[in-house]
C-alpha cells in the first residue's frame, strides 16, 4: 500500500479518487506545522499540498520513503525543488488545471480596470448616482502586452482576440513560429512596455522575474496604460506600482495577488482609488477546484504506480499522452537495461555519455529516454536513491558529460536508442575508450539490444546475461556448454556476432540462474576466451 499525505485541503473529486484507490491509504492532516510535517513525514510515499504547507529540504531530508511531491495548482515557489531532486523525489503541479480560470479572472481584471467597476458599485453601494465619474475606455482596437506566453497567456491572447484588440507578447522562450500560429506578435521587453496599452503578466515567479515590474521598467511604459497580475505578487514592486499611478504614468493597476498574503493594512495599494483587488481568487471556480483536486491525485498516484508523468517539474516527461508517449515506456525500458549494460563494461571511469534516439517521436521522448539510461548507469554506483528525477543530476555531479541527439530512424531500426559511453584510461588506446550499445523497440514493445561495438545481433535484454569475447575458432559454443553444464547452470539463449577481420565473436547468453565465481573462472580459462562477465538486467 502507498501512504499519502494530504497536508492541505483537497476537493471532493480529489478525495473520492484517493478513497477508490485500492493500492492507497491516506490521511487529511491540515494542522501540522512545519516543525510536525518534518516529524510526519517520513511514514509516506507522497505529499498533496496547495500553497499552505511549504516543502523545505529539511521536509525533504526527512522523507525517507517519501517518492512524489504533489502540488495542486500551478505555482511550485513554496517547494524546494532543488532539494526534491537531490532526495530523487518527483515533484508535480497542475498547470493546466487552472488555465481557464486564471485567464476568464485576467480579462474580468482586464474590464474591471478598464471601466472603473469596483468605484463604480462602491459608489453606488454608498448611495450616490455618479455616471460621469466613471468613464472608462474600450479593449477595440488596444494594444495587450503579455508578459509570459504559456498556457495561460495563450488563453488570455484568444479572449482578448475576440474584444478586438491587437496582441503582442515578451517570452524569451518562445518560438516565432509558436506566437505566430496564435497571431500574436513576439517583441522585446522595451518594445512591448513602450506600445502596449493594456499589460497582463504570466510569468513563473523566479529570481529573473522577481519585480520585474519596477521604477525602471514602468517609467517605459506607454502613459496611461493598465496593469494586471493574476499571476504572482513578487513581479511587480508594489510601492513602484504606487508611484507610478500617483503620477499618473499608470491609468490603473488590477491584481489578484500581493508580495504577502493577506497584505498588510497599510500596504501602499490597498485602499488605493486606481486599484481593482481581488483576493487571489484566479483559480478560484468550481470547475478548476475540482480539475486541479483530480489531476493532482491522478498525477501522484501514476508516479506511485510507475506510470507516464504528463506535468512533472523536474523529471523528463514526453507528457503522457503526446505525440510517441506509447513508445516512451518500452524506450525508457530499454535505456536502462543499455545504462547497465555500460557500465558492466565499462574499462575505467565514465567521462561522457552520449545518447541517439532514432524514432518519428524522437523529438518528443530524448530526455526522459536518457534520463532512464541514465539511472541504469548510475543506481549500482551511488549509494541512495538513483531515479529519472535525479539521474541527470547526478551524473553532472560526478563530472560525466551528457549529450543527446535525435533521427529519425534507419531503414533495419526505426524505433532505436543507441549510446556511447568513453572512459578514462591511461593504457588504451583510442578505440579501446569507448563502446556503443545500440538497442531497438520491435512489434508490440518488444526490447531488443542489436548492437554492442561492431558485434551484430538481436539479444534479449532481460534476466542474468553473460557477455562473453572469444576467439572465433571451432568448439568455442561446445566448451561453454560443457562448463555451464558441469555447473548445473541452463542456457535459455543464446546470441552470437562476429568480427571476421579480427576473428572474435562476442556472446551474449541469457542463463536459467546465476553462475557461482568457479564457473565464471572456468569460463575464463578456456583458451579461446578473452572476457566474460555477468550482467543483471
Amino acid at each position: 500500500m502507498h501512504r499519502i499525505l494530504v497536508s492541505d485541503k483537497l476537493g471532493a473529486a480529489g478525495l473520492d479518487l484517493l478513497e477508490a484507490a485500492d493500492d492507497v491509504d491516506f490521511e487529511m492532516r491540515t494542522d501540522l506545522s512545519p516543525d510536525d510535517l518534518v516529524g510526519a513525514i517520513g511514514e509516506y510515499d507522497a505529499l498533496i499540498i496547495r500553497s499552505g504547507t511549504t516543502v523545505t529540504s529539511d521536509v525533504l531530508e526527512a522523507g525517507t520513503n517519501l517518492k512524489v511531491v504533489g502540488r495542486a495548482g500551478v505555482g511550485i515557489d513554496n517547494v524546494d525543488v532543488e532539494a526534491a531532486t537531490r532526495q530523487g523525489v518527483i515533484v508535480l503541479n497542475t498547470p493546466a488545471a487552472n488555465t481557464i480560470a486564471t485567464a476568464e479572472h485576467a480579462m474580468a481584471l482586464m474590464l474591471a480596470a478598464a471601466r472603473n467597476l469596483a468605484l463604480a458599485h462602491t459608489a453606488l453601494t454608498n448611495g450616490r448616482w455618479e455616471r460621469s465619474n466613471y468613464t472608462g475606455i474600450e479593449l477595440r482596437g488596444k494594444t495587450l502586452g503579455i508578459l509570459g506566453f504559456g498556457r495561460i497567456g495563450r488563453a488570455v491572447a484568444e479572449r482578448a482576440q475576440a474584444f478586438g484588440m491587437r496582441i503582442a507578447a515578451y517570452d524569451p522562450f518562445v518560438s516565432e513560429s509558436v506566437a505566430r500560429d496564435a497571431g500574436v506578435e513576439l517583441l522585446d521587453l522595451d518594445d512591448l512596455l513602450a506600445t502596449s496599452d493594456f499589460f497582463t503578466l504570466h510569468m513563473a515567479l523566479t529570481a529573473e522575474t522577481k519585480h520585474l515590474m519596477n521604477d525602471e521598467t514602468l517609467a517605459k511604459i506607454k502613459p496611461g496604460a493598465v496593469l494586471v497580475n493574476a499571476a504572482r505578487g513578487g513581479l511587480v514592486d508594489e510601492q513602484a506600482v504606487a508611484t507610478a499611478l500617483d503620477n499618473g504614468n499608470l491609468r490603473a493597476f488590477a491584481t489578484d495577488v500581493y508580495s504577502s498574503e493577506p497584505p498588510p493594512e497599510d500596504h501602499p495599494l490597498v485602499g488605493h482609488p486606481a486599484v481593482t483587488h481581488t483576493p487571489h481568487l484566479g483559480a478560484s471556480t468550481v470547475e478548476a477546484q475540482r480539475d486541479v483536486a483530480v489531476q493532482v491525485v491522478e498525477q501522484v498516484l501514476a508516479a506511485l504506480r510507475d506510470e507516464p508523468l504528463a506535468s512533472s517539474i523536474n523529471v523528463a516527461s514526453s507528457g503522457g499522452t503526446g505525440a510517441g508517449s506509447e513508445l516512451l515506456a518500452p524506450f525508457i525500458a530499454l535505456a536502462e537495461k543499455i545504462g547497465r549494460l555500460q557500465l558492466a563494461m565499462a574499462d575505467g571511469r565514465i567521462e561522457s555519455v552520449e545518447v541517439e534516439v532514432q524514432s518519428t517521436h524522437a523529438d518528443d521522448i530524448i530526455r526522459p529516454v536518457a534520463a532512464g539510461l541514465l539511472k541504469g548507469l548510475l543506481e549500482t554506483v551511488v549509494d541512495g536513491r538513483v531515479n529519472m528525477v535525479n539521474a541527470p543530476l547526478l551524473a553532472e555531479q560526478r563530472g560525466i558529460k551528457i549529450s543527446r541527439s535525435v533521427s529519425v530512424g534507419n531503414g533495419d531500426h526505426q524505433n532505436m536508442v543507441s549510446c556511447r559511453v568513453r572512459w578514462a584510461t591511461e593504457d588504451a588506446g583510442e578505440a579501446d575508450k569507448e563502446r556503443t550499445v545500440s538497442g531497438a523497440i520491435f512489434g508490440e514493445g518488444l526490447p531488443r539490444i542489436v548492437r554492442i561495438s561492431s558485434y551484430t545481433f538481436e539479444a534479449d535484454p532481460n534476466g542474468t546475461v553473460l557477455l562473453m569475447l572469444n576467439n572465433d575458432v571451432p568448439g568455442v559454443i561446445g566448451e561453454v556448454g560443457t562448463v555451464l553444464g558441469q555447473h548445473g547452470v541452463n542456457i535459455a539463449e543464446w546470441r552470437l556476432g562476429r568480427n571476421e577481420e579480427r576473428h572474435e565473436a562476442l556472446s551474449f547468453i541469457n542463463l536459467d540462474s546465476v553462475p557461482t565465481g568457479d564457473a565464471l573462472t572456468a569460463l575464463r580459462l578456456l583458451p579461446a576466451v578473452t572476457k566474460a562477465l555477468l550482467v543483471e538486467l
